[in-house]
């Protein structure tokens, strides 16, 4: 990740995270650390979760507060994420270790977590070398990535303190419904005929449900970062936002829907989460990984992957309606995510490309 520069950015993390209200606060939890200097990662979406680096006594950390705005009630939920981090911390599971939390919004205008920096990579984007020319090292991504991902699934969540953090109780058989009523909440244009397709389908494939586990909500090559240097080796699992107890199998779900196989026809999502996938691992090898790791049948993958797609499908169009209610000219980009979300899940649906 990049730390944002100029004037705009300068400009930008001002207006997100006051310096000396900051200092205030670190002075508190971490005393004698100071002075702070903060810079901006990444660029400045509007939907994502803020990240910043803080410099605080000798170390670099990451400050991490919502978006300026939402479109879920989960998403940006930063006090729920300091939950889920503290939970994780004497688990196997890769994950950044959260510092310190402030449920207080008006200490920089939001709650926000602090959390140790993770050296390494996002290997959604350009890949450092020796990925970058040699396919074979890129093998191990999609090891890794499942290997992480069976990890979380075998947290004894209760054992760990998230007794409550979700609902787990009839997940499945609520988020056709959810997310159908989410995106009637919004949508401000007519939708392909998919995405009522999409909804008979989930319902009438349904199964029954399964093991609960924790889940991270969003996994994806976007968010997990991996260590410099090969043999690759994931570092840690980041945006933890979305996260909630439910069905495991949509995380992987939601990983395989969008990985592109060489010699394929290039699904949307999929095109962006790396660019050159020769000498990754395929599907069908990844999936009965997961199932070797975490005991777990993967026998209705086709589902997972549907649903995964048909809710970040609805998820998209919100920031579309979004974008077009505030006349946000950078919102054009969100106009073509929604259909073209639909329409690969409705290819998945039909059987046009195996899980």
């Amino acid at each position: 990740m990049g730390t944002g520069t100029g004037t705009g950015a300068a400009a930008a993390g001002g207006a997100l995270v006051d310096l000396p209200a900051l200092e205030g606060w670190l002075e508190t939890v971490l005393p004698g650390g100071g002075p702070a200097r903060r810079a901006r990662l990444g660029e400045a979406t509007g939907i994502a979760n803020a990240l910043f680096t803080v410099d605080w006594g000798g170390r670099t950390l990451v400050l991490r507060r919502a978006p300026a705005a939402r479109i879920t009630s989960s998403a940006g939920n930063t006090v729920r994420e300091a939950w889920l981090l503290a939970a994780l911390a004497d688990t196997p599971v890769r994950h950044p270790r959260l510092v310190a939390a402030c449920p207080d919004p008006a200490v920089i205008g939001a709650p926000f977590i602090l959390m140790e920096r993770v050296d390494g990579f996002t290997p959604a984007g350009g890949l450092p070398a020796p990925f970058d020319a040699d396919p074979a090292s890129r093998r191990a991504f999609g090891l890794e990535a499942v290997d992480a991902l069976a990890e979380l699934a075998l947290v004894n969540w209760r054992a760990v303190g998230l007794e409550g953090f979700g609902k787990p109780d009839g997940f499945l058989d609520r988020q056709v419904d959810r997310w159908l009523w989410q995106l009637g909440t919004y949508q401000a244009r007519p939708l392909p005929e998919s995405t009522d397709n999409l909804a008979a389908w989930l319902r009438a494939h349904q199964p029954a449900t399964g093991p609960i586990a924790i889940m991270h909500g969003d996994y994806s090559l976007f968010n997990v970062m991996f260590a410099p240097g090969a043999p690759a080796r994931l570092a840690a699992i980041v945006d933890w936002d979305t996260a909630t107890i439910g069905d495991p199998l949509m995380d992987l779900g939601h990983l395989l829907a969008r990985w592109d196989e060489p010699g394929e026809p290039a699904t949307f999502l999929g095109s962006s989460d790396v660019a050159d996938r020769t000498g990754l691992a395929g599907r069908a090898e990844l999936a009965a990984r997961y199932a070797e790791r975490t005991g777990h049948s993967v026998a209705d993958l086709r589902f997972y992957e549907v649903l995964a797609l048909f809710k970040l499908g609805c998820i998209m169009e919100g920031h579309h309606a979004q974008a077009a209610r505030t006349g946000d000219p950078s919102g054009a980009r969100f106009a073509p995510m929604a259909p073209a979300i639909f329409a690969d899940a409705l290819a998945i649906a039909r059987g046009d490309r195996t899980p």
